[in-house]
């Protein structure tokens, strides 16, 4: 089996979990990965398979100990990260790896895996589009939801970076774009 990865970022509220969810219940060869956060566990989340959550001082350690593939300081004391030994696991399974992370973070893996790994990145139709789906979500207090915005919208700028590109406006073809793309990758 050829290990590969999939990795799939995008502006927070361009739909990229969605996207995510679909691929992974089309492709049984595929697996999640599973991000590391300093960040509160919200109520519907669970610990180690939503992400693993970690205080800060212990993401910090990792990061000593080179145990990361990629991190990012996102906001303000909140970190996340993919750890090593989440991808050697999934390997392991016999399953290719698929990634719902940050710009940042996919252009990393990119650069250290460049043949295994492909770039998706998720686009909404629109910057206003995605600037209402932030707005609808009310999952932010205003000073969140300004800090995501902001950065939603310098993430919008990293689009050329990306292997291909994946446009979220009407969701069912949306997934099968993405299923596309991920069939032929796979079967390469």
């Amino acid at each position: 089996m050829n290990k590969k990865l999939i990795v799939v970022a995008a502006p927070s509220g361009a739909g990229k979990t969605t996207i995510v969810h679909h691929l992974l219940t089309v492709f049984p060869s595929l697996a999640f990965s599973v991000s590391a956060t300093t960040r509160v566990c919200r109520a519907h989340e669970i610990d180690g398979e939503d992400y693993y959550f970690i205080s800060a001082q212990a993401f910090r350690a990792r990061v000593a100990n080179n145990e990361f593939l990629e991190w990012e300081e996102v906001y303000e004391n909140q970190y996340y990260g993919t750890l090593f030994s989440e991808i050697t696991r999934l390997w392991a399974e016999g399953k290719n790896v698929i990634f719902d992370i940050d710009v940042k973070g996919a252009l990393n893996i990119k650069k250290a895996f460049p043949v295994e790994a492909l770039t998706v990145f998720v686009k909404p139709p629109s910057k206003e589009t995605l600037l209402e789906r932030l707005r609808n979500r009310k999952t932010e207090d205003a000073k969140s939801l300004e800090k995501r915005i902001n950065r939603a919208t310098l993430e919008l700028t990293y689009e050329p970076k990306f292997d291909t590109v994946v446009v979220n406006d009407e969701l069912q073809k949306a997934f099968a774009d993405a299923e596309k793309i991920v069939k032929d990758f796979l079967e390469k």
